[in-house]
């Protein structure tokens, strides 16, 4: 007779004796298990939001009134920043509702949909001030560089204090790391914009200005072109970009009595949660909860897998009759 077993558990809801090891044969041990991901609710967040709402403000208005593309890109490179933190914020806190009705999953996909739309709105941005950059090449227009060096350096000083915000925790959380490190770029982006605005003042070389725009998109693209690649991948059912999906195989196939492993699907859940369905050929194996407990257990520890669901099958694709 088949036996088929489904085990799909909460994070935290492990329905076996804690004090046995998962049943496998290989003693090797894998890192990338638990992350530690910052709330939304960390009031960090809200006040680099509100500070860089402030700099984008200040840094397109005062760009339009002293006519310099580089400032307005500046503003861009900040607004980035504020979608990012806005849209990762309004996504976390849609994962945490509950799952209920036809959303059997929850809301998690919507961290994956957020990133989306924040890479797809940042290439639109980063390609009108490319367009516009271009147009001030073919006609140089006079900047005032004493008004762009002056906001650009408020734009130092705002993203070097919120920066400084996030140095506690950044090693240990992603989401603060990012932070940090989104912060500190901002502000070695504002000293590009002071420099450039100063050689303009010097030389006259007005075709500086959209040149450091140019340039500034460039950085915008780079960082924006790996988020967009990894949402289109997770929205895709892709597995995650720290999952090692080889290793994994080779974790389950090494079970004890395990023979062959089939239909291993790796995909994430949101950007933070990664889901697992398998099919492990156990060959002469009576139903064992506790062999399936221990393993989905491991692969939380092991592999950050969160939600697994393992069937077990005597030989590759028998059915359980009663299932």
């Amino acid at each position: 007779m088949t036996a088929h077993s489904h085990d799909q558990r909460h994070p935290h809801d492990h329905g076996h004796d804690q004090g046995h090891g998962p049943a496998h044969g290989d003693g090797h041990h894998h890192g990338g298990g638990h992350h530690h991901h910052a709330s939304p609710d960390d009031p960090r967040f809200g006040l680099a939001i509100a500070l860089n709402l402030a700099i984008v403000a200040i840094e397109a208005g005062a760009g339009f009134f002293a006519n310099s593309t580089a400032l307005v890109a500046d503003a861009g490179h900040n607004l980035s920043d504020v979608l990012g933190l806005v849209l990762a914020g309004g996504a976390m806190w849609l994962a945490r509702q509950p799952a209920r009705g036809q959303r059997t999953y929850g809301f998690g996909k919507a961290t994956v949909l957020a990133a989306l739309a924040n890479g797809v709105v940042l290439m639109f941005v980063s390609g009108a001030i490319v367009l516009e950059a271009f147009h001030r090449l073919a006609r140089p227009e006079a900047v005032q560089s004493w008004v762009v060096m002056a906001t650009a350096g408020a734009g130092v000083v705002i993203n070097t204090a919120t920066a400084l915000m996030f140095v506690r925790g950044r090693h240990g959380d992603v989401n603060v790391r990012g932070a940090f490190l989104h912060m500190a770029g901002d502000a070695l982006v504002s000293v590009g914009v002071i420099v450039s605005a100063g050689l303009i003042a010097l030389t006259h070389w007005t075709w500086l200005d959209p040149v450091t725009s140019i340039a500034i998109v460039a950085v915008i693209v780079a960082g924006t072109w790996g988020l967009l690649r990894e949402a289109i991948d997770m929205a895709l059912d892709a597995a995650p970009p720290g999952a090692d999906v080889p290793s994994i195989h080779a974790f389950l196939k090494d079970a004890a009595g395990v023979t062959e492993v089939h239909d291993l699907h790796v995909w994430a859940m949101s950007t933070t949660e990664m889901a697992l369905t398998a099919h492990l050929v156990r060959p002469g194996a009576e139903q064992d909860d506790r062999f399936r407990g221990d393993l989905v257990e491991a692969l939380e520890h092991r592999f950050g897998v969160r939600h697994a669901t393992l069937q077990i099958e005597q030989a590759r694709g028998e059915h359980c009759p009663v299932c």
